[in-house]
């Protein structure tokens, strides 16, 4: 990570670590290595953005720097952060940019580029910018007919997106009844189209009424509890939960019971394995994924591949061995034969079909994937730098090994950094969420006293 960019993109709150001079200098600096990566002097770039108050100002200001810099640029408006890696290519643009916090509160917000393939830019070019800015290099500013143009995208743009999402399941949906949570975010613009295409899917929509500080606010799917009863009470087959940005997707069963990521894929993995699509029978989580994933991988004769936190790792590991499918336990998913990145609403259809196909109820296509009871907890702490100097030190090291030993391999252990935040995560997962609690809390004491 360098010192702007974390593994996700610039995060921050606005106007407290994130503002507009900012969002103006990478917009300046940007238009300058794209070109120069591109060869062009008028690369073109999308922008894509959430539902946060602050949107609209970072929009701007990254969009005075493109131009101020020469780079055109395409206004996709409100749309989640995968569509923008999906328009980004079908537009033939040479980048696209994502403003958005994803699952983080209203006052949080960031800026996120993906490359012309829809990927996330490489780290090396990520480093160009940041340098540019950091170094204060006075970037030459274009003049006369030089400067970049601002060109607003239709709705034909986002109808597009939901043309591709809707043609990757081959199924109508029929006899199903869904509650879906748009989070107040992103996802606001686009579900309510996605799932009118399947007239014969009962769907009822709730949180899709963003107004700038509702975003995540006791919804979507970081706070669900909402979402579980009204599917306990209204009778619904499944509740689907998107974030902010619309990336991720978890879902709640027709007893209003969780289905988390890992779950999520071991359905889909399962699915493809069973028509032999599954690639090398391999699936790719992280470290965070629960040993209930573990074992149920064991026992369908899948291997589990998993990667360091982060999407971008999974996806790596993904393109490095050519797998079809990988993710986290917190929502996102990836489905390389249609998306270069996570896509709760994509996932969400996929899962749907799984579902369907199967003629189950959500809580008996999940059962074999059995989740150990896990705690988190997040510690902040004063800095990113102190984060380091904490992983680093030997009494936690040596406080992590006592722990894993009276687990006596009945268990899983681990403490890791954010990767957007200065925080400090311990995980521990356990026979019962007592035991797991108890060891949580015993490290996160002496990270308490290392703080």
């Amino acid at each position: 990570m360098g010192k702007l960019f974390g593994t996700d993109g610039i995060r921050g709150v606005v106007n407290a670590g994130l503002d507009a001079q900012l969002a103006y200098q990478v917009g300046l600096a940007a238009a300058v290595v794209l070109g120069r990566d591109k060869g062009k002097q008028h690369p073109r770039v999308a922008i894509g953005k959430d539902t946060r108050i602050s949107s609209d100002l970072l929009e701007h200001a990254l969009t005075a720097g493109l131009c101020s810099a020469g780079a055109d640029v395409l206004q996709l408006g409100v749309v989640p952060t995968p569509a923008v890696a999906f328009l980004t290519v079908d537009s033939g643009a040479d980048a696209g940019i994502v403003i958005s916090a994803s699952h983080n509160p209203f006052e949080h917000n960031g800026i996120k580029i993906f490359n012309s393939q829809g990927y996330k830019l490489r780290d090396a070019l990520e480093l160009e910018i940041e340098a540019i800015i950091l170094s204060g290099c006075q970037v030459p500013l274009k003049t006369h007919g030089d400067l970049g143009r601002v060109i607003p995208v239709g709705e034909a743009e986002t109808r597009a997106y939901l043309d591709h999402l809707a043609a990757t399941v081959d199924t109508d949906f029929a006899g199903l009844r869904i509650l879906v949570d748009c989070a107040n975010g992103a996802a606001s613009a686009t579900a309510p189209g996605l799932f009118a295409r399947f007239p014969k899917l009962q769907t009822d929509i709730i949180h899709a009424r963003p107004n700038g500080v509702n975003i995540n606010d006791k919804c979507g799917s970081t706070h669900m509890e909402e979402l579980k009863e009204r599917v306990r009470a209204g009778g619904y087959d499944l509740g689907l939960a998107y974030d902010g940005d619309a990336d991720r997707f978890l879902a709640v069963d027709e007893r209003g019971e969780d289905i988390d990521g890992d779950q999520i894929m071991a359905a889909c993995a399962l699915d493809l394995q069973a028509r032999g699509e599954l690639k090398g029978s391999t699936l790719v989580g992280t470290v965070m994924s629960n040993l209930g994933l573990h074992r149920f991988a064991e026992e369908h004769g899948i291997k589990l591949l998993c990667t360091p936190v982060g999407d971008r790792n999974v996806l790596e590991q993904m393109l490095e061995g050519d797998y079809v499918i990988g993710g986290e336990q917190s929502g996102h998913t990836i489905f390389r034969r249609y998306a270069t990145t996570g896509d709760g609403e994509l996932t969400s259809l996929q899962f749907l079909q799984v579902l369907h196909r199967s003629g189950k109820r959500a809580s008996e296509l999940v059962a074999d994937c059995k989740r150990y009871p896990q705690v988190l907890i997040n510690l902040p702490v004063a800095s990113k730098e102190k984060k380091e100097e904490i992983m680093e030190a030997p009494a936690l090291q040596t406080a992590i090994s006592a722990q894993e030993a009276a687990l006596s391999g009945e268990g899983r252990i681990l403490v890791r950094p954010s990767g957007t935040e200065a925080l400090l995560r311990v995980m521990v997962e356990a026979k019962t969420q007592e035991a797991a609690m108890t060891h949580a809390e015993k490290l996160a004491d002496v990270i308490k006293k290392l703080g």
